[in-house]
């Protein structure tokens, strides 16, 4: 949804979406959610102390390791980290949403590392950086490692909200350079190309101004995100979406060795898929100029990413039958990834909308736990499924940022319990990372 653009008021990243308006959650205030995490927490973290070790996620085959150990990831997105980080007065929900994460025996949080000539702009033109805005982008992830949350960071966005392709298009058509001011030339024109390669560039090697470390040379940073949802609707064979993947995904490879890239695909089989017509939601899906396997499979990606709306790309059948889509979806994906990708797929954003006229608490409940409970299967069986990312979490008072799929996690304790009893199961399947144990001792001690 679009919530406008002005300094108030926050364009939303879920803004291809075709239905409803924003739901205002109830304030239940900043200060009681400081209050009930003290009560809740208050002992582990006052005796937080030291320097944080973390070590890089690596890949063996269909698995994510950590230390030599399997790491299946229950994570989350709070794509607002950095515009919040610029502002001191909004700061401190930075350190609330990792704190919380942490305490919920999370271990991946999903953002965005762009703002591209938008209102509070990391890149205010192309090859000029906003450093107070940079420094916001070092505090998110100087604060992540303090508290043992790695970060799956975006590099631009297939959308309009935050600048994305179009605004990179426009920058190279005010200068009289584009070849053509359709926003999918942004995957073709070299001008265009070449910008984003130099923002790629800067930001893998800025150098921390907290940490002191570059973020090439970060484990806190999970892995990198090419772009958020890629579609090429000028293309839709797929061809010229395909060439930009492999041409950035090597250009990033020779810059940083050491992270995981995935390239942030929605999961949509392409027309030359056999899953296009008995997977895919609807007709229209294989004909977005992307495509999950072949996009997927070439060396520089090391992961496969999928998105899961039901409610937005099947409106007009019931719950139940999304349900069973959903269920599909994921263990074709699964299967795709142990079969034939021979990598690991994470389902980096699900959410089921606020604006559905069925919606109730309760259904979103169930299905959060259709997905948990096959991701938990997935890391049971040591299958490809590697994890998932609930879209979107927010702290109290951030209405503007909120679409109709956000949530407050602990304002609802039937989805809180959701969320940690799977970070505890997941423990226990292949050992609890050293950066949980502190959190998930107590944590977990309730859930057995």
């Amino acid at each position: 949804m679009f919530f406008g653009s002005n300094k108030m008021v926050v364009k939303s990243p879920r803004s291809k979406m075709v239905i409803g308006n924003s739901l205002f959650y109830p304030i239940v205030g900043f200060a009681s959610f400081a209050v009930f995490i003290y009560m809740s927490f208050g002992d582990l973290w006052m005796n937080f102390h030291g320097e944080t070790k973390l070590s890089f996620v690596e890949r063996n085959g269909t698995q994510f390791l950590v230390e030599g150990q399997a790491f299946y990831v229950n994570g989350w997105n709070s794509y607002w980290l950095m515009d919040h980080a610029v502002d001191e007065n909004r700061r401190p929900r930075i350190k609330a949403i990792l704190q919380a994460g942490a305490k919920m025996g999370l271990t991946v949080c999903r953002a965005w590392a762009f703002n591209d000539g938008a209102y509070n702009a990391l890149q205010i033109s192309p090859g000029k950086f906003d450093e107070k805005v940079f420094t916001a982008l070092d505090h998110v992830i100087a604060e992540a490692r303090k508290y043992r949350i790695r970060l799956l960071l975006s590099l631009v966005n297939n959308l309009h909200a935050y600048g994305g392709k179009t605004q990179y298009v426009n920058w190279a058509w005010e200068e009289g350079v584009g070849l053509s001011s359709s926003n999918d030339s942004f995957f073709y024109d070299p001008t265009t190309r070449l910008y984003f390669k130099n923002y790629v560039k800067t930001v893998l090697t800025r150098k921390n101004t907290f940490t002191g470390i570059e973020y090439r040379d970060d484990p806190t940073i999970f892995a990198w995100e090419l772009i958020n949802e890629p579609r090429c609707l000028t293309d839709p064979s797929g061809d010229t979406l395909q060439d930009w993947i492999e041409e950035m995904s090597t250009f990033i490879k020779s810059i940083d060795r050491n992270h995981l890239l995935t390239v942030g695909l929605e999961g949509f089989y392409g027309p030359k898929s056999s899953k296009s017509l008995t997977v895919n939601p609807e007709f229209w899906a294989a004909d977005l100029g992307a495509d999950f396997i072949r996009n997927s499979e070439i060396p520089t990606v090391d992961f496969a990413s999928v998105h899961v709306y039901p409610d937005q790309w099947l409106r007009n059948q019931s719950f139940e039958e999304k349900v069973q889509f959903v269920r599909k979806w994921l263990l074709s994906h699964i299967h795709d990834g142990d079969k034939v990708l021979r990598k690991p797929v994470m389902f980096t954003e699900f959410g089921l909308s606020t604006e559905n006229k069925e919606f109730d608490p309760e259904k979103r409940d169930k299905f959060f736990k259709v997905i948990l409970d096959i991701i938990y299967k997935s890391a049971r069986r040591n299958l490809s499924g590697a994890g998932s990312f609930f879209w979107q979490f927010l702290v109290e008072g951030m209405e503007e940022y909120n679409d109709d799929f956000g949530i407050v996690p602990w304002e609802r304790p039937s989805t809180y319990q959701l969320i940690t009893e799977h970070s505890c199961r997941l423990a226990k399947l292949h050992g609890a990372l050293s950066t949980q144990k502190v959190y998930l001792k107590s944590l977990c001690s309730s859930h057995s």
